[in-house]
């Protein structure tokens, strides 16, 4: 899924991609629907493949962590990075089955791996073993170029860079959500990598001004380098703590346009809040404990203390998170309420998820004011390549809902 920032005729598009996947052969022989969201019209709709439970299997094993399997998954290829361990004879251009190890029991450089893991996938192997483990220096670059994935996800690396943002369906949603205008002053709290910035830019036609906060550097960087591509002036992102994002209204304007902030300077605010990410898919392994899982509600509650404060009356504030939990979200929904007589609960725009989960204490009519997507009540179904010929009416719906995790609460602030 893809919001395109710059104007090019849908058709035109389209056919660019298609033909981009066939000639990559990602997709060799299939005609692969690329479908226009009828309610989000930036956002372009293209279907995963899978899973392709008849690929065969090489004697040649490569184990992966788990995280470069959630990538292969989404459609990348494996870099030498993310290789644990590859069958003693392996060599530069063997056909190669490449499994994740969701337990990360594997040892580093090992011959063989007889624990828990999952076939992700079929390649070539662009290194030999040797020049992987072997190597006084890291090795860098490709270590297996997937040909045969489990799942036919599309890459789009350098694919129309400075024309579309690839996202999850969700995340597209609450930059509409929030409904930013031309000319308006916009703080997005948490950024990086800049996806929702860039397309909140795009959303104001790239007038007025968004500011980009995250306390990481080299994200901030990247939040930049994504803005430069996209060719988007309006951003300006800076590296900051956004819990300490309220000025002081005695202390003096010496940092210009940087934070932190004067209160009420903001007519929209978003927050997408560091969160246990339970939502993300694919995720082949958990790796936080209870206590870290719990860690998160104190850490949100400090970020939107801060939002309230630097939001103007009659401003727009959005709380999203990648999660599924009810301590991040709808319990986090029903604190700012009972903290905040000013905020109100707000119809969303569009509304494609489904509503509020019961249990924080929320009455239905607030339940329905917000958006979350489950996937766990999706019932699960391979993609085969029967949907390349389905009609939208079919696909459209499967879309909206077989998503990741993810919550979206949007608060008005009284006058």
């Amino acid at each position: 899924m893809a919001f395109f920032p710059k104007i090019l005729l849908r058709s035109e598009l389209e056919s660019y991609l298609r033909n981009v996947f066939t000639n990559k052969e990602q997709f060799p022989g299939l005609n692969i629907p690329i479908l226009q969201h009828p309610i989000v019209p930036d956002l372009l709709l293209i279907p995963v493949i899978g899973p392709r439970r008849t690929l065969k299997q090489h004697p040649v094993q490569v184990i992966v962590g788990a995280q470069c399997g959630n990538a292969v998954l989404r459609g990348a290829h494996v870099y030498a990075a993310g290789i644990v361990s590859a069958s003693k004879w392996m060599k530069a251009g063997d056909e190669v089955s490449v499994f994740s190890d969701i337990e990360g029991k594997c040892k580093r450089g090992a011959k063989e791996f007889t624990g828990n893991k999952i076939f992700i996938g079929n390649g070539i192997s662009e290194l030999s073993r040797n020049e992987i483990f072997c190597c006084n220096n890291p090795v860098k670059g490709k270590g297996i170029k997937m040909t045969e994935p489990v799942y036919l996800s599309p890459s789009f690396d350098n694919v129309l860079s400075g024309y579309i943002f690839l996202q999850n369906l969700p995340s597209a949603v609450v930059s509409h959500v929030l409904n930013p205008q031309p000319g308006e002053r916009i703080l997005d709290m948490c950024a990086a990598p800049g996806g929702k910035t860039t397309h909140i830019a795009t959303l104001m036609e790239d007038q007025g001004e968004v500011i980009a906060l995250d306390k990481i550097a080299s994200k901030v960087e990247k939040i930049k380098q994504n803005a430069s591509v996209l060719k988007l002036k309006c951003i300006k992102a800076f590296c900051f703590n956004s819990t300490k994002a309220v000025r002081d209204q005695n202390c003096p304007d010496e940092q210009g346009d940087g934070p932190p902030f004067f209160p009420e300077s903001f007519d929209r605010i978003l927050l997408d809040a560091p969160c246990s990410g339970m939502g993300q898919r694919p995720n082949m392994v958990c790796p936080f404990s209870l206590k870290e899982l719990t860690s998160y509600q104190p850490l949100q509650r400090k970020l939107f203390s801060a939002a309230v404060e630097l939001l103007r009356p009659g401003g727009t504030l959005v709380y999203s998170t990648c999660t599924v939990t009810l301590s991040e979200n709808e319990e986090q929904v029903a604190w700012a309420l009972k903290t905040f007589p000013c905020l109100k609960l707000q119809p969303q725009e569009p509304h494609v998820g489904g509503e509020g989960m019961m249990g924080a204490e929320l009455p239905p009519d607030q339940l329905k004011l917000l958006q979350r997507f489950d996937p766990s009540r999706v019932e699960f179904c391979s993609v085969d390549t029967n949907h390349c010929s389905a009609q939208p009416s079919d696909t459209i719906p499967l879309a909206n809902k077989d998503t990741i995790g993810f919550f979206i609460a949007r608060f008005l602030k009284a006058r």
